[in-house]
C-alpha cells in the first residue's frame, strides 16, 4: 500500500482570508489561484502494518508539533474513509523554496492527500480529494484541482470542495500566462495570520467587497482577459495585505525588495507592458505577464538584483509511477 503524487502550488488570485472553523478548515469566503509550474511537490507515502507509529519527513527533515499535526489531519482522513489502521511514512521533497509565500503548503498537502488516496485504493474524484488535502491547506484543496480552480466556501465537505474553472477562455489564459518569480528569502508565518484575522477592522470591509471580486475573477478567467484577471489580482494582494497588517500582531511581510518589484512592475505597465504584480502572505512577489513580454519582465525585475524564475501554469495533481518513489 504505496503510491506517489506530485502536486503543483497556487497562486492566490482572489485569496481567502481567516477561518470559519480552525479544524476542519473552512473558509469565510470563496477563493480563486492558479497553479504554477514547473514549481512541484512530489510526496511519497505507504501504510506500514510492522511500523509502530507514522513518521514525516518533508525535504530531508522530520516533521514534529504542529507541522505533523497538520499532516496527520489529512492521513487521519484518509485512515478512517479506508477502514486502515496501519501506521504511514510519508517522505516529500519540494522543487522550490519553502516559507518564503510560494505556496509550499498548498502543494505539500495536496500531494500528500493524492498519494495517501492512491495508497488506501480509495476512489475519489479530484474534488473529493481536495475536501482531505484541505484538512492540511485551506488552500491546498485548489492545488489538487489545478489550473484555475475555485474553492466554494461551505459548512460541509459537499460544499467546501474545489473545482477547476474550465472552458476556451481559461485554457488559453493558462496557455499564455507567465509568471516571473521575484524571490524575497524572508521567512512568513500564514497560519497564526488566519487565526486572528476576524480581529481586523478592515476583515469586514474586506467580506463586503470580496464577493464582487470573486465574481469579476471567475467572469474574466472565463472570458481569458489577462488584464482583468491580473489587475484583480493586483488588486486583491493590497487588500489582503491590509487586513493582515491591521490586525493584532500587526503582520507585515513586505520587505523593500517587495516594494522595488512592485514599482519596475508600474513603470513597465506605464510603458505598454501587460504586467502586474501579487502577492500572498509573504515577501516574494509573482509577476503576471504574457509569453510575449516575460523575457523583459524578467530582464527588469533580475536588474534590481533580486533572483527571478519563470514559471507557467501547472495542471491537477497527479499519482506518478512506480519508479518515482522517493524511497
Amino acid at each position: 500500500m504505496k503510491a506517489t503524487a506530485r502536486a503543483h502550488p497556487i497562486q492566490g488570485i482572489v485569496k481567502y482570508h481567516g477561518l470559519r472553523d480552525e479544524e476542519r478548515r473552512l473558509p469565510y469566503h470563496d477563493s480563486i489561484s492558479v497553479c504554477t509550474a514547473p514549481s512541484a511537490t512530489v510526496t511519497t507515502v505507504a501504510f506500514e502494518a510492522d511500523r509502530g507509529e507514522d513518521a514525516y519527513v518533508v525535504d530531508c527533515e522530520d516533521v514534529s508539533g504542529r507541522g505533523a499535526e497538520r499532516i496527520r489531519a489529512v492521513v487521519d482522513a484518509v485512515r478512517e474513509r479506508a477502514g486502515i489502521d496501519d501506521a504511514v511514512r510519508l517522505v516529500s521533497e519540494n522543487s522550490f523554496p519553502t516559507n518564503v509565500g510560494l505556496g509550499s503548503s498548498s502543494s505539500g498537502f495536496a500531494a500528500a492527500a493524492m498519494a495517501l488516496v492512491a495508497a488506501a485504493d480509495l476512489d475519489l474524484s479530484r474534488p473529493e480529494v481536495s475536501t482531505i488535502a484541505r484538512l492540511g491547506s485551506t488552500s491546498a484543496a485548489r492545488s489538487v484541482t489545478g489550473g484555475f480552480s475555485i474553492l466554494r466556501a461551505g459548512l460541509n465537505d459537499d460544499d467546501c470542495r474545489s473545482r477547476r474553472i474550465e472552458g476556451e477562455g481559461a485554457r488559453d489564459l493558462e496557455a499564455d500566462l507567465r509568471v516571473v518569480v521575484g524571490l524575497v528569502p524572508a521567512y512568513k508565518e500564514t497560519e497564526s495570520a488566519h487565526a486572528e484575522a476576524a480581529d481586523s477592522p478592515m476583515f469586514e470591509a474586506r467580506l463586503a467587497h470580496v464577493h464582487g471580486q470573486l465574481a469579476e475573477g471567475l467572469d474574466a478567467i472565463r472570458a481569458g482577459d489577462f488584464d482583468r484577471t491580473f489587475e484583480l489580482a493586483e488588486h486583491d494582494s493590497l487588500s489582503l495585505a491590509a487586513t493582515t497588517m491591521t490586525g493584532p500582531a500587526g503582520w507585515v511581510y513586505w520587505q523593500p525588495e517587495t516594494l522595488a518589484i512592485f514599482e519596475v512592475v508600474r513603470d513597465l505597465r506605464d510603458s505598454g507592458v501587460p504586467v502586474y504584480f501579487s502577492t500572498d502572505t509573504g515577501a516574494t512577489v509573482y509577476v503576471n505577464t504574457t509569453a510575449e513580454h516575460a523575457a523583459r519582465v524578467e530582464d527588469a525585475i533580475a536588474g534590481l538584483g533580486v533572483e527571478t524564475s519563470v514559471w507557467g501554469v501547472g495542471g491537477p495533481a497527479e499519482v506518478l509511477a512506480a519508479d518515482e518513489a522517493l524511497f
